[in-house]
């Protein structure tokens, strides 16, 4: 038994309760055999159905629409007992053609790797400067087609600690699941990453595949990871179950 419980809250509309209770079982099986050996961190998931109440104490992957619904729990950040809160905007995963169950098990890894989202990887240039890279085990690799199934269910790959640390040479080690990475701070397609110039400042950046580095995104999506890190800890909300 994991000494951290993880409810998975349907509160959508456009998810049956059947549907994301029969994915479950697949998102446990990657955080188990797959997450937990190569971080040391594992977890219980627990499904919790549509207008019930997660267990006391439980961190939260919550399911709900879309990313700007001021319903339900889409705006808040903590849960009630300010426990961390992770969320999957399923209607917007569909509308865009993804893969919600990519989703999900994208916010939860990156929950459980860095729970306070406040963990970065330090990179120092010269004796007066240096980059800060987001501890998001995800987002690098985050694309659908960078996936693996799961009992037929697709989850997302994610990057080993290994892919954090500068001195490692090209192709030394494992640096993702999937081991398509072949070195530190590589960013497959449709991949990015969150990076602060400690020596420029002007707040969190984003450098994604596509587009080479440093590419400014004005406004990450309402109540991602992304926004949060960027938003001061005293202006975070809890969520009421």
């Amino acid at each position: 038994m994991a000494y951290i419980n993880v409810a998975i809250i349907n509160a959508s509309t456009v998810l049956r309760d059947s549907v994301v209770k029969a994915a479950v079982p697949a998102l446990q099986t990657q955080v188990h055999r797959d997450f937990a050996p190569a971080w040391g961190i594992d977890a219980d998931l627990i499904f919790v159905p549509n207008r019930a109440k997660p267990p006391a104490r439980s961190w939260w992957l919550t399911i709900v629409d879309n990313a700007d619904q001021a319903g339900a729990l889409g705006y808040h950040d903590v849960t009630n007992a300010g426990l961390p809160l992770a969320k999957v905007f399923a209607g917007s995963d569909i509308n865009l053609g993804f893969q919600w169950t990519v989703t999900a098990s994208h916010e939860l890894l990156e929950m459980l790797a860095d729970p306070d989202i406040n963990l970065t990887a330090f990179v120092e240039l010269s004796d007066k400067s240096g980059v800060l890279y987001a501890y998001e085990v995800c987002d690098a690799c985050q694309a659908d087609e960078f996936g693996y199934r799961i009992d037929g269910t697709l989850v997302s790959d994610f990057v080993y600690p290994a892919w954090f640390e500068s001195f490692r040479k090209k192709g030394s080690t494992q640096f993702d699941y999937r081991k398509r990475i072949k070195k530190p701070f590589e960013l497959l397609k449709g991949g990015y990453i969150g990076v602060y110039d400690v020596k420029a400042g002007g707040g969190w950046h984003q450098i994604t595949a596509a587009r080479g580095p440093y590419r400014y995104v004005m406004r990450p999506d309402v109540g991602s990871r992304r926004e949060r890190r960027r938003t001061p800890r005293d202006q975070w909300l809890k969520s009421d179950a």
